[in-house]
């Protein structure tokens, strides 16, 4: 199919839901070998919330291979997010078909999903030059204020001694007030819900228009009256290394719409800072394993046609470049001495209160990291990482163990074995393009089993 074209000039765009559905599955047929698409649900009108997936193995999940999701359309009347999504979806299928290795190299070590329009009821209304028209699905619902308050369990909690905050529940209540209230849980929250449950999304943006800014948890403030107020959580830094990665990769951020916002660097910005909401944003990293960071394209909501393919540009890079930083940190498993996958083991970071489940991945800043693993009825193991700036080389170390149990009545001291592996073509390639070789760690952690009654 000759429609598919790395220009962007000659990529295709849509005026409507139909169309972007059209254009998904035209890449979809363009590249099976690399992709499919699939529906999360649909919307309160009847659309469907279509995702094209791109992997070397569409539809599986392929252990330690890390997924990540991009997000478009959330505020119908910001469509800028949505078509650059449909072009980065056109370009991975050519530049994959084209032998680009850096392209290659990406897809066929993670697992991207790309959602073009979680609100498609909107984007049909939604027409240029006329304001908040088509920001609300069809059931007058801002989405991005529709996602469970779990920032608020968070700062009720945060002077409890053990409290964590991380895979915190749906509190009973999301579902009961909402009824109560009369407002609803919105089909296309619902769904959205329903995928971050599904999928162990590692990493996640999601698009808007209206500025020109990189935001990051928390994005409720944690100010007692709500005013906006700088709310960290406790991946501050990575949270910044993410927005970071971003916004020095796309030149479209360079300037700040209107008045300087206070707290910002160079675009980037604490979400409660800029503007305080429970968003999806902040739901992504109390409820999953998943960190995602809101990316504002532009100061015009609802840009002219023939300013797409300029944003094209200004964002072409920071895309793929955020793709990249899916594969910063560390991963691996938590088995036992037989080397079963131990199901409700927890990977922790020292400093840092927020813990991972396994299969696992765990963005990382480069640095030293304490990390242990643990699960009940089994000793713990931990294990000093070092994690470097850049790399140069291939590297692959193997490192064996023993650590002492504080528990006596434990036997014997678990084993910790860590490989850390950059696979060449990976090297070569980043080495290629200038960019930072981050330190990807294999953590297999063989612990052995105890009982506290022997």
């Amino acid at each position: 199919m000759a429609w598919i074209k790395t220009d962007p000039e000659k990529m295709e765009l849509s005026d409507s839901t139909s169309q972007m559905i059209d254009i998904l599955k035209k890449t979809e047929d363009q590249c099976s070998d690399i992709s499919r698409t699939y529906s999360i649900g649909r919307s309160t009108e009847g659309r469907e919330l279509l995702v094209i997936e791109f992997s070397s193995s569409p539809g599986e999940h392929q252990l330690l291979e890390p997924e990540m999701k991009l997000v478009g359309n959330m505020h119908g009347n910001e469509p800028l997010g949505g078509q650059l999504l449909l072009y980065l979806a056109q370009y991975l299928c050519a530049e994959y078909l084209q032998g680009n290795e850096r392209i290659q190299t990406l897809i066929n070590n993670t697992r991207i999903h790309i959602l073009p329009s979680m609100n498609p009821d909107g984007y049909e209304v939604a027409v240029y030059g006329y304001g908040n028209v088509g920001r609300n699905n069809a059931q007058n619902i801002d989405l991005n204020r529709n996602f469970p308050d779990l920032t608020t369990v968070v700062y009720r909690r945060r002077r409890q001694k053990g409290f964590r905050t991380d895979h915190i529940p749906i509190p009973d209540n999301y579902w009961f007030e909402s009824l109560n209230a009369g407002r609803q849980v919105a089909p296309e929250t619902y769904a959205v819900m329903k995928w971050i449950r599904s999928v162990p999304f590692v990493l996640s943006a999601s698009f808007h228009s209206g500025d020109r800014m990189v935001s990051y948890p928390y994005d409720l403030s944690k100010h007692p009256r709500g005013q906006n107020m700088f709310s960290p959580t406790p991946d501050d830094k990575v949270f910044k290394l993410l927005a970071r990665t971003y916004a020095d990769s796309n030149t479209a951020t360079s300037g700040e719409c209107g008045s300087p916002h206070d707290g910002s660097q160079k675009g980037v910005i604490n979400g409660a800072q800029w503007g305080s909401i429970s968003g999806m944003q902040d739901f992504n990293y109390l409820h999953s394993n998943c960190f995602e960071v809101t990316v504002s394209l532009g100061c015009d909501k609802f840009p002219p046609e023939e300013e797409l393919f300029l944003s094209w540009q200004d964002n072409q890079e920071a895309l793929i470049a955020f793709i990249e930083a899916t594969h910063r940190g560390i991963k691996g498993f938590v088995n036992d001495e037989e080397g079963k996958g131990i199901k409700g083991a927890r990977v922790s970071v020292r400093g840092i209160r927020h813990d991972i489940t396994t299969d696992y991945w765990r963005l990382l800043t480069p640095g030293i990291h304490i990390v242990t693993a643990s699960a009940p009825g089994y000793a713990r193991a931990t294990k000093k990482v070092h994690l470097p700036t850049r790399m140069q080389n291939c590297l692959k170390i193997n490192i064996n163990i023993k650590t002492c149990l504080n528990d006596s009545t434990a036997v014997t001291a678990s084993r910790f074995h860590a490989a850390i592996e950059i696979p060449l073509e990976l090297t070569h390639i980043k080495i290629k393009h200038n960019y930072y070789l981050y330190l990807l760690i294999d953590l297999s952690i063989n612990m052995r089993h105890y009982d506290k009654n022997t």
